[in-house]
C-alpha cells in the first residue's frame, strides 16, 4: 500500500523519524548527514529514490541554522537523485515569530525561511501548530499544517480536571486557547499583557475572566525561555486558583525555562515531541506526548492521495 514511499532524517529529530516510520511500517531511509571539521555539512542519500515519494522528517530545533541547513541540502539532495515529489516535514517551523514588520528595518525570517525551503526544491510542506497561521501563505507550495489540538486535549480530558479554566496567556493566542477550552468545555480567561523591550521581558497588566478557586490550564503554542509562562502563573495565583497547568505544542525550553517552571508553581507542563527533550531539560514537572501517529498518516494519506483534513474532522 506504501509502494514508492521513503521517509528521511537529518539530526534534528532522530528518535520521532523512527517512530513515525514504525507508525507507517517501513524502515528510515539510509543517509549520512554530517559536518566536516570547517563546520560545513555533507549529505548523501544511500539508497535509490529515483521517482519515490520522499518525506524529510527535519523540525527546525537547536541547533537551528545547522537543523534549517540539514533540511536544505537533504532536499537538494534527493532532489539531484531525480526523487519524483520531495515533502518537507517540519514539525517545528523555526523563526515563526518574524512573520512581520513590527519595527522599522527588520526582516520577515519566516518568509525569508519559506522561499528557502521552496527553492531549495520542495514541492511540500508539512508542519505543526504554526505560531502565525499567514505563515502558510509565505509558500507558493501546498502546506499542510496538522494540529496537537487533540492530543492535548484528549489527555485533559481523561485528567478530569476540577472545575477547570483555560487560559490564554496572552491576546494572540485567544482564538486557538476558546477551541481548546471548548473541547474541555471550560471556560476561558486571558491574561492581558505588554511586552516592554525586543527581550524576554512581560509585564502583566491583568487577568480577565473568572479564575478564582478553579483548576487553571495555561494554553499556548509553544513554550521558550517560559518568561511569559511563569509571569502568567503568578498572575493567577494572586487570583486565587486552586492549581495550575501549562499545555503546549512545541516546548522548546530554551535557557533556563525549566529551572522556572521547576521553582514555579505549576503542577505539570504537558507538550509534545516537535522538538526532542534534552535529557538535562528532563522534569518530573513535564510529560511528553507523541505525534509520530499523527504525522505519520498525514504522510500515509498524502502519498495515497487522500484527505489530510479528514483527520481533524
Amino acid at each position: 500500500m506504501l509502494n514508492g514511499l521513503s521517509v528521511f532524517t537529518g539530526n534534528a529529530h532522530l528518535a520521532l523519524a523512527q517512530s513515525i516510520c514504525d507508525y507507517l511500517e517501513i524502515p528510515l531511509g539510509k543517509a549520512d548527514v554530517f559536518q566536516f571539521s570547517n563546520e560545513n555539512i555533507f549529505v548523501k542519500i544511500n539508497e535509490n529514490v529515483r521517482q519515490r515519494d520522499v518525506f524529510i522528517v527535519q523540525p527546525t530545533c537547536s541547533p537551528v541554522n545547522t537543523s534549517i541547513m540539514e533540511l536544505l541540502i537533504m532536499i537538494d539532495a534527493v532532489k539531484r537523485a531525480s526523487a519524483g515529489r520531495i515533502t518537507a516535514v517540519v514539525p517545528y517551523f523555526a523563526y515563526a515569530r518574524t512573520d512581520k514588520k513590527d519595527q522599522p528595518r527588520v526582516p520577515i525570517t519566516a518568509r525569508l525561511l519559506a522561499d528557502l525551503i521552496t527553492v531549495a526544491g520542495a514541492n511540500r510542506v508539512v508542519t505543526v501548530d504554526l505560531h502565525a497561521g499567514q505563515i502558510q501563505g509565505f509558500f507558493s507550495i501546498p502546506v499542510d499544517e496538522l494540529t496537537a489540538l487533540y492530543t492535548l486535549s484528549r489527555y485533559f480530558q481523561d485528567k478530569r480536571l476540577a472545575d477547570p479554566v483555560v487560559v490564554a496567556p496572552d491576546l494572540g493566542i485567544t482564538k486557538k486557547a476558546r477551541n481548546f477550552a471548548e473541547r474541555l468545555h471550560a471556560p476561558l480567561a486571558i491574561i492581558e499583557k505588554r511586552r516592554v523591550d525586543n527581550m524576554e521581558l512581560v509585564e502583566e497588566l491583568n487577568v480577565i475572566g473568572e479564575v478564582s478557586g478553579k483548576t487553571a490550564l495555561i494554553f499556548d503554542d509553544e513554550i521558550d525561555t517560559a518568561g511569559s509562562l511563569t509571569q502568567a502563573v503568578k498572575a493567577l495565583e494572586k487570583r486565587g486558583v486552586r492549581e495550575i497547568y501549562a499545555t503546549c505544542t512545541h516546548g522548546v525550553f530554551s535557557n533556563s525555562a525549566v529551572e522556572r517552571i521547576n521553582a514555579s508553581g505549576l503542577r505539570e507542563v504537558v507538550v509534545t515531541d516537535t522538538i526532542p527533550l534534552a535529557s538535562e531539560k528532563k522534569s518530573e514537572k513535564i510529560t511528553v506526548l507523541t505525534l509520530a501517529p499523527l504525522i505519520g498518516e498525514a504522510i500515509r494519506r498524502i502519498h495515497s492521495g487522500t484527505s489530510v483534513g479528514a483527520l481533524f474532522q
